[in-house]
């Protein structure tokens, strides 16, 4: 098996972790954000999924390569969260530029030992450590360590060369490197675990050609049960290194390794069935969510409509409420009494033109008689505008209008009460018949006529005065009906 080889004085930690970097390089405990979801190192040329997880580049090739359904390991920790997105492939995943670009700013220091280095993670890679660089570059050609003339061990190849692994370096420094490379080791084996896989069913066909290794119930060729190895290259380089794996010990580790995957394809399938089980679940959920949705549109639109009847409720009972407060004001024999109150503000609003005129509730010259009503201007109107209170007398149409008759001839009087009863300011007048103010009705009602200079507002306002108390006044009428 061929395998590839860096220059002498190439960079020493090229490939010291070829997946994730171990967090113990690192100044500070780095946070989750920075681990892979697989090796659980600190992220190395990291990768994010569509299903929000990151790994490092060599981890998710190595998963994806490795299983006939690679799912994301973080989603299958939660199989509720698993969704399609879940799958993982390489095509569908991206470099996560933002990340990288904060790992590769984070404070880290180098692990060799005696190496006093110190940086920044994107450095790391690039510091020359003498303490793993060799000073001879004719040790590569043996893998064995020996002394130099300055007795200083020379480097020697990882013991996973013959697969792949370019890693050099003293015997300390492959016992660490080992340690801390196992996942890229790992996937170095695999190609060697798909060779052997692929070659079963041609050596099943030999009689006696299979027997039980170690009685874990894996068939074997029966050259290897000999000791022989399928690869003799790959065996003879995997024991050439002192201390290395033989060829038997390789193929008994890639069987326990084939039976881990065999159970790993158990369990994905397992999984499979239960999130078919749960698509199936979660149809019939948003199937009966979706019916409930329409009841629950449905009784929206009941409640609107129930609404919109209440408010017209609302409205007629507000009417007849005006109309009932009406009715117990109305009198019917030509005297009626108007309580005013609020004055002061009404006053403002008359002033400033807001409401310069307020009308009064209607009443009646008897209870088949003439309907009519009173109206004021608080600061005053025509030749009384900003001096007086001036009081008109208003006929409207009423309801026995056709029975009276017309023009309208009763005498009008007009009282400001004196709340002390003492002094009254009282006005009167007879209708002009005809003034169109005293004829029958065409409209609601007929122009006002009455009192411009009713009262002076200084009249009113005078502290001697009772005509304004508490903030009310009142103002009487009465009709001669005779």
């Amino acid at each position: 098996m061929s395998r590839l080889r860096s220059d002498p004085g190439s960079n020493p930690h090229e490939n010291e972790f070829v997946s994730g970097y171990p967090a113990r390089i690192c100044d500070h405990v780095p946070g989750n954000k920075y681990l892979c979801c697989n090796c659980n190192n600190v992220l190395k040329k990291a990768q994010q999924t569509l299903c929000g997880h990151r790994y490092c580049s060599p981890c998710l090739s190595w998963i994806v390569r490795n299983h006939k359904t690679p799912i994301c390991p973080k989603c299958e920790e939660d199989p509720g969260s698993l969704t399609e997105d879940s799958y993982l492939t390489e095509d569908k995943a991206f470099s996560d530029t933002a990340i990288n670009k904060e790992i590769s700013e984070l404070k880290v220091h180098c692990v060799t030992s005696g190496c006093q280095w110190s940086g920044v993670l994107g450095e790391y890679e690039k510091h020359n450590c003498e303490k793993t660089l060799s000073k001879d570059p004719n040790s590569r050609k043996s893998n064995i360590p020996t002394k130099s003339k300055n007795n200083q061990p020379d480097t020697m190849d990882c013991r996973f060369a013959p697969l792949g692994c370019i890693y050099r370096g003293s015997r300390d420094q492959i016992r660490d490197h080992e340690g801390l490379a196992a996942a890229s080791h790992v996937s170095l084996v695999l190609p060697v675990l798909l060779q052997i896989q692929s070659a079963r069913p041609a050596a099943a066909v030999k009689e006696n050609g299979f027997c039980d290794y170690n009685g874990d119930g894996h068939k074997l060729p029966a050259s290897i049960r000999n000791g022989e190895s399928v690869d003799e290259e790959m065996a003879t380089d995997c024991g050439s290194h002192n201390g290395g794996v033989t060829g038997p010990h390789l193929i008994s580790r890639i069987c326990a390794l084939e039976s881990r995957i065999q159970v790993a394809e158990n369990i994905i399938m397992v999984m499979n069935r239960e999130i078919d089980s749960s698509n199936v679940k979660r149809a019939t959920a948003l199937e009966e969510s979706n019916e409930e949705r329409g009841r629950v549109r449905a009784c929206e639109t009941k409640i609107a409509d129930l609404r919109c009847t209440i408010a017209k409720k609302d409205m007629e009972i507000n009417r007849l409420q005006v109309h009932l407060a009406s009715l117990e004001q109305t009198s019917y024999d030509g005297i009626f009494l108007w309580k005013i109150s609020d004055l002061t503000r009404k006053c403002q609003d008359a002033r400033e033109g807001r409401t310069i005129s307020l009308y009064s509730p209607a009443f009646y010259t008897a209870k088949y008689g003439y309907k009519v009503r009173l109206r004021v201007y608080l600061n005053g109107d025509g030749a009384g505008k900003g001096t007086h209170i001036s009081l008109f007398f208003t006929v409207m149409r009423g309801e026995y209008d056709v029975l009276l008759p017309w023009p309208f001839k009763h005498k009008v009087t007009f009282m400001l009460l004196d709340q002390s009863n003492r002094e009254h300011v009282i006005d009167a007048f007879r209708p002009d018949t005809t003034s169109i103010s005293f004829q029958k009705p065409a409209a609601d009602m007929n122009i006002a006529s009455g009192c411009p200079l009713f009262c002076p507002l200084s009249k009113l306002h005078a502290i001697r005065n009772n005509y304004v108390v508490d903030e009310t006044m009142f103002i009487r009428c009465i009709i001669d009906a005779n």
